[in-house]
């Protein structure tokens, strides 16, 4: 792990770490909150930022304006880029397939399989990565934005124990049944629906071992809402299969980081609680 940024905030630190990834075959970048409880020693609960297309570890940790609220709750937050990158990972002209669009699953196909396995690479590499470097409980929670909510709800319940919360702004709750998630898992899974619907969080939600409660927040002025978002698949799969959703409706708020910054201390507040944090 090499540090490549630090900037003191809230009394803690905003720090950018590179490292090399066995798991994707590459070097990564990840933004490492620290609340001031960490700089002084004592071990924190992390809760991991999944964000959306396009993105790299940099939108959340100048965006979202988490660094605030995670310091007076004493959480470490640990922001991932959203997928491989590199002269040798396959690429796409879309901006919706490829480097910048992991979709948090493990690609089977060519030319996507040998670095795309981001679900491995959240799920296993991350935390015993921050564990080694940082004071961290080993209690962990999840979150994230557009895909990266899509990435935050289908880890989740795909690991059912893994995760103490979970939260998603803006999330693609069935990507089997939208462009967005159609395009990337026909590229990264092939054409079989068992495939699709294990990454798919309303096919997931019918079937979950763990009742894990997800929190989710919608803008109702987001542009994606009606073709690629669809929040009212997850509502009636959650009411069908008798899964705890709290899904809050917001008039007037978009798809942008302004929608995300506006709520990110609530999202915070419910994972400390769950953590076991933050009074």
């Amino acid at each position: 792990m090499e540090r490549i940024e630090h900037h003191a905030s809230f009394g803690g630190r905003q720090e950018v770490w590179r490292h090399a990834s066995a798991t994707l075959g590459c070097d990564m970048r990840l933004g490492v909150y620290l609340p001031p409880a960490a700089l002084a020693g004592q071990p924190c609960p992390v809760v991991v930022w999944l964000s959306g297309l396009t993105c790299t570890e940099q939108n959340f940790i100048t965006k979202a304006g988490a660094q605030a609220h995670a310091a007076r709750l004493g959480l470490i937050m640990v922001a991932p880029d959203t997928s491989p990158r590199g002269d040798g990972v396959a690429n796409d002209p879309g901006y919706d397939l490829g480097q910048g669009a992991g979709f948090y699953l493990n690609a089977t196909r060519a030319p996507w399989a040998p670095h795309f396995r981001m679900e491995d690479y959240v799920v296993d590499e991350l935390p015993a990565l921050v564990a080694q470097h940082f004071p961290t409980t080993g209690r962990q929670a999840i979150c994230g934005h557009s895909m990266g909510g899509h990435g935050a709800l289908t880890l989740a319940l795909r690991h059912p124990g893994r995760y103490a919360s979970v939260s998603a702004f803006s999330p693609i709750v069935a990507p089997s049944q939208v462009p967005w998630g159609q395009k990337a898992l026909r590229a990264y899974l092939g054409d079989d629906p068992a495939a699709w619907a294990a990454h798919d969080t309303v096919a997931l939600v019918a079937r979950a071992t763990e009742r894990l409660p997800l929190l989710v927040d919608q803008g109702e002025a987001d542009e994606f809402l009606a073709t690629q978002l669809k929040p009212e698949l997850l509502e009636a799969a959650c009411a069908a299969a008798g899964h705890p959703l709290t899904l809050r409706r917001h008039p007037g708020y978009d798809h942008s980081y302004y929608f995300i910054a506006s709520f990110i201390g609530e999202h915070l507040a419910h994972h400390a609680q769950a953590l076991g944090v933050g009074g």
